[in-house]
């Protein structure tokens, strides 16, 4: 049994890194013009410049937006022992989107522009927001241990802080402006300091959910059991909590709020993934990655030359995937 749980983790794998490669060819291929090959002769260098500055960080940059996702959403589903637990539903993004509002409004200006400074206060802003967005949560639900209530008082400081968020943008038109494309989402203006970002928060969080994996797994099996294992649950959760939100917040101040991919993920990867969170979280990382980076493929080629915002994309196709989903569990 473990052998052949083994040959279907790689399988799985082997999958996941073949759809990377050939979402990773098309993204460096596809451009407003339809079809381009990357390996295209190209005698006065105008090509290479294109695949170097707007193609393959858009390319990357779509691929770490889908992997934070991904992980984010396996955290939040091994944390709060729900398959239906995502980033978005416990008010991280919605936190993250208010407090971008709220910095947009007040003015900053070097916030605006595209540098690497400009990235990396933004997700600043957005990680204050997203761990404000989760703690509230929490503090409604008292606690994680229900899960039901969780999910609603997620629900709850969803809708009040995405109100909040559009009062701010009816305040200023500078913010409404910006926030326009931020909550559709879009991995368009996405270059190499926004990947510099991201890639700097994966390596952060993915190392330190990989080490706690065993805690989740504990925590799968109920809280009693984690505390008979010695396990310091509130500072475990506090780190958990620290990751989900660094990982979401990174994602959604670089490309706006991309709907699904963190939910969906861990649902693709799980049947042959296993249980173990130490394998779920690479898996779903992984997952994570090339969905978007095939919802940003998508988004370039359905109406070229124009372009979907790939938050719609995503939004559409995961709830189908849910309802199919639903579907076949109902039969």
């Amino acid at each position: 049994m473990s052998s052949g749980h083994a040959t279907a983790r790689w399988g799985g794998l082997s999958i996941i890194l073949a759809l990377t490669i050939s979402m990773a060819v098309l993204g460096l291929g596809t451009g407003s013009i339809g079809w381009q090959a990357p390996w295209a002769p190209d005698p006065d260098g105008t090509l290479a410049r294109i695949l170097w500055d707007i193609r393959a960080p858009r390319t990357l940059g779509a691929w770490l937006v889908g992997a934070l996702l991904g992980l984010a959403g396996a955290i939040a589903q091994g944390l709060f022992r729900n398959p239906l637990a995502e980033p978005y539903l416990l008010g991280s993004a919605a936190g993250a989107a208010l407090c971008m509002a709220v910095v947009l409004t007040l003015g900053v200006p070097w916030l605006a522009g595209q540098d690497w400074w400009a990235r990396v206060g933004l997700t600043g802003a957005a990680f204050v927001g997203s761990v404000g967005g989760v703690m509230l949560t929490l503090l409604m639900s008292r606690g994680a241990g229900h899960t039901m209530r969780l999910l609603l008082a997620g629900v709850v400081v969803g809708v009040v802080l995405g109100a909040m968020t559009q009062l701010l943008m009816v305040w200023s038109a500078e913010a409404w402006r910006v926030m326009q494309a931020f909550m559709l989402g879009s991995t368009a203006l996405l270059g190499w300091q926004a990947c510099g970002v991201m890639a700097a928060v994966l390596l952060l969080a993915w190392p330190v959910a990989q080490g706690l994996a065993k805690v989740l797994d504990a925590l799968s099996l109920g809280e009693d059991t984690a505390r008979t294992l010695g396990i310091p649950l509130g500072l475990t959760r506090a780190v958990l909590v620290g990751m989900l939100a660094l990982a979401t917040a990174a994602a959604v101040a670089q490309a706006g709020l991309i709907a699904f991919v963190g939910l969906v993920a861990p649902h693709l990867v799980r049947p042959w993934a296993g249980a173990r969170h130490a394998h779920m979280l690479v898996a779903a990382t992984a997952m994570g990655g090339g969905l978007m980076m095939a919802a940003d493929v998508l988004a370039r080629w359905l109406i070229a030359p124009q372009e979907l915002p790939v938050g719609v994309l995503t939004a559409v196709l995961g709830g189908v995937y849910l309802l199919v989903l639903l579907h076949r569990r109902r039969a």
